[in-house]
């Protein structure tokens, strides 16, 4: 190897070591600003950390911050994978230093290899440039990262007043329903004390209820009782009188004169009289214990019947006009006896017309159908109409009408017991309507 060939390797090795000392600089420089970034990294993970934990703290306070936080965690998760990225291109840049540092060592060991290594090294500080661009680049999304969060920790901020508002709202609203607690505390005592004393009277009400029960068993033994007298003891009687003068009928009725002839129609009649006011009397008091069974009743052909077993005992043949009468709920035989008693009533108080006119029909009120019996018969004065349904009342004479005067109490306690009501209307000497009302049937 001569002269000129040993200082061209001289100098050749100084720029070698020149190079070297430029890329240590370039190096320790790298390492500063790895240590940069590390610290940038830290700092970044220390807020990072903070957000998180004001994030939970906000979500927990508010659950409609939860999109807020949700967005910063993505954000945050953003972050840590761009950390991941530059730790991953900062172990490239070691690697690369390293791989140079055995290239310096090759270097010097094979000079033949230096332009080749000086190519390669060249193409490696583009690279490392292209990666300071880089990293240029990524310090700019980092600031630009900064500044959101920076916004974001505004809206935090702004936030987190709108929730200490919001629980300023809330103590209001506790004081307000503490005291409404206290207020309905109150008012469950004075409902306690209340039930308390509907208790006690329940059972004052109760032993009363017992203590009437008794009262009425006893009266209506006590009323059996005096049914089981009028069937028996009254009747006996009666039986004796109509077998007395049945003999006298006989035996003797030609030795009566005139006067004597009244008087024994006078006691037939009477006496037969009694026996049907003992009758009517007795069905009456029976209304009161018979068992009511409800079921719906064909009105129409229940009407039918009782048209034709009226008319078969009726001299004067009536007019009937019936209209739709639709069903009802009742017991039929009970129901059959409200209309015997005012078809009879209909046909008895018009005897004295020309014609007996009677209209049968009905009309739907609510859940009742109202029933009606209307006849153009004797009718009567309203200002009696209190002593209608009484027992025994009459408001005509016997003479001018017979009758018991019981038949339109029946008529009412039968319907009573149906939980329905009657009543009439009448003019005098024009005719009279008599109404009751029953319960719908359930198809109805």
């Amino acid at each position: 190897m001569n002269k000129n060939e040993n200082d061209e390797l001289f100098l050749a090795n100084k720029e070698i070591a020149l190079q070297h000392q430029q890329k240590e600089n370039l190096a320790a420089e790298l390492t500063i600003a790895n240590q940069e970034i590390v610290f940038q990294d830290t700092e970044k993970e220390m807020r990072a950390a903070e957000l998180l934990i004001a994030n939970k703290e906000l979500a927990f306070q508010n659950k409609e911050k939860e999109t807020r936080a949700q967005e910063l965690i993505i954000a945050n998760n953003e972050l840590a994978f761009q950390n991941q990225e530059k730790e991953d291109r900062a172990q490239e840049l070691i690697i690369a230093n390293k791989e140079l540092a055995y290239q310096n060592k090759e270097k010097e060991n094979r000079a033949d290899e230096l332009i080749i290594a000086n190519n390669e090294l060249a193409f490696q500080n583009q690279e490392k440039e292209n990666r300071a661009q880089e990293l240029i680049i990524a310090n700019k999304e980092l600031a630009y990262q900064n500044k959101e969060k920076e916004n974001r920790a505004e809206e935090l901020i702004i936030a987190n007043k709108e929730l200490a508002y919001q629980n300023q709202e809330k103590e209001k609203r506790a004081e307000e329903l503490s005291i409404a607690n206290r207020e309905l505390k109150s008012a469950e005592d004075d409902i306690r004390k209340l039930n308390d004393e509907l208790e006690q009277k329940v059972i004052e009400r109760t032993a009363q209820l017992e203590f009437a029960n008794k009262e009425l068993e006893v009266v209506n033994k006590e009323l059996e009782s005096f049914s089981y007298s009028v069937s028996h003891d009254l009747r006996a009687p009666i039986r004796a009188i109509h077998g007395y003068t049945k003999i006298l009928a006989e035996d003797y009725i030609e030795n009566f004169d005139a006067e004597g002839m009244k008087i024994f129609q006078s006691i037939t009649r009477n006496s037969k009289k009694m026996g049907e006011l003992i009758d009517d009397l007795l069905a009456f008091s029976k209304l009161g214990r018979k068992q009511v069974s409800f079921a719906p009743i064909d009105m129409t052909s229940l009407v039918k019947l009782v048209q034709d077993e009226i008319t078969e005992e009726e001299e004067n043949l009536p007019n009937y006009t019936v209209g739709i009468l639709p069903p009802a709920m009742g017991d039929k035989s009970l129901i059959k006896q409200v209309w015997i008693n005012l078809i009879s009533n209909a046909i008895k108080y018009s005897q004295h017309k020309s014609t007996t006119n009677i209209e049968i029909g009905a009309y739907e009120q609510d859940k009742l159908i109202v029933y009606y019996v209307r006849d153009g018969g004797a009718g009567f004065d309203m200002q009696y109409y209190d002593k209608l349904f009484g027992v025994f009342q009459r408001l005509h004479s016997q003479e001018e009408f017979e009758g018991t005067g019981i038949g339109l109490a029946i008529v009412q306690k039968i319907v009573q017991r149906h939980n329905g009501l009657v009543w009439a209307e009448s003019v005098l000497d024009e005719g009279s309507c008599f109404y009751f009302s029953l319960l719908k049937t359930n198809k109805e």
